[in-house]
């Protein structure tokens, strides 16, 4: 692969060929469903799509009788249009708990069958729409009912504690501060930037040098589904990359990651997996009943900005929510907040 590539492309080639090897795994007409849906998903999206239809497809030749005496590349289009509702009813009763390919016990919890429902609704909706099927018992189940999961986030003490853990490594064990010398100032500028802009941990690993205009305090990053835009940053968090950027410009790196923002200690590009450690690593000392994440950062900013301005429609703008409704539906509890405080703020008449 070429190392010229900008990193989210390099990604993209990366998913690209991990979604063909999974579809070889699936009957052979899925190929038209993600040929199909293609212009209008990232890869990402339609590598969600193919492990949720394998464990739909091992459902079938586990409980169906019909189906379970085939190979998988036996099952047809005539097979799908024959399954009724019940059969789906089944499926979300398997999905609760159920035995995958290595013989570990997997249970999905609402959030997980739904989404694996989703994507078996839109699945039979492309054949049905396309007329190639006329049966779509999918679209008649009824998805499971969601409970509203409380937003986790750091209050803004926590925030500060966080950040000065980071600074300090106090609370480390002996061997983590051993580390903790090596990675101080990129971690401190990690999770800086992180903090206050609000990127997906994706869009901040894959950040190059050259991404980082400090004459306007702005990044340039890459959203989900490829849309680039620049996301503005405040003085500290300018100040925590100046700091690491002159231990990041003396760093020898691996070749192919000369550009990477943010290095590993092998000098290659940090990864997801990397960085949901360090958040892990840091917050489990300043908050340790809250489990954080890097998405939970970025719930954390987005508050603060809602609490700062009042404007969700900014939020949902900073964050790149394409539907302002998402950031309504994660903030609702801050609106209503709102809503409550401002019950006195209009007089009617002066006392």
């Amino acid at each position: 692969m070429s190392t010229t590539l900008p990193y989210h492309q390099q990604k993209d080639i990366e998913n690209v060929k991990h979604l063909r090897q999974l579809i070889r795994d699936l009957p052979p007409f899925c190929a038209d469903f993600f040929r199909g849906i293609e212009p209008r998903t990232s890869s990402r999206t339609r590598i969600a799509y193919a492990y949720d239809l394998k464990v739909f497809f091992d459902f079938l030749m586990k409980e169906n009788p019909v189906i379970g005496k085939l190979g998988i590349s036996d099952i047809t289009l005539d097979h799908l249009d024959n399954l009724r509702v019940v059969d789906m009813e089944e499926y979300m009763e398997f999905l609760k708990y159920r035995f995958n390919d290595r013989e570990q016990e997997v249970t999905n919890k609402e959030r997980g069958i739904m989404r694996k429902i989703s994507s078996l609704k839109s699945f039979y909706n492309y054949y049905y729409r396309n007329e190639r099927i006329t049966n779509n018992p999918a679209a008649l189940v009824q998805l499971p009912k969601l409970h509203e999961k409380e937003i986790i986030r750091l209050d803004v003490d926590e925030v500060a504690l966080l950040l000065d853990e980071v600074e300090s490594g106090e609370s480390l064990t002996p061997k983590q501060k051993a580390f903790h010398e090596k990675t101080k100032f990129r971690d401190l500028a990690l999770l800086t930037l992180m903090l206050g802009t609000g990127i997906r941990v994706s869009e901040c690993v894959g950040l190059d040098l050259d991404d980082v205009d400090f004459k306007n305090g702005g990044i340039r990053i890459h959203r989900k589904g490829g849309k680039e835009v620049t996301v503005y940053f405040g003085t500290e968090v300018e100040d925590a990359l100046l700091d690491y950027l002159e231990e990041r410009n003396e760093m020898e790196t691996q070749k192919g990651h000369e550009n990477a923002l943010f290095l590993s200690l092998q000098k290659k590009r940090i990864t997801v997996r990397s960085v949901e450690n360090l958040v892990k690593k840091y917050s489990k000392i300043v908050t340790p009943l809250k489990k954080i994440t890097p998405h939970k950062l970025r719930s954390t900013y987005g508050t603060n900005l809602y609490q700062e301005t009042g404007d969700i429609y900014l939020v949902a703008d900073v964050l790149g929510h394409s539907d302002v409704n998402t950031t309504k539906k994660h903030y609702a509890a801050l609106e209503d907040e709102r809503r409550r405080s401002a019950r006195n703020k209009v007089k009617l008449r002066e006392i």
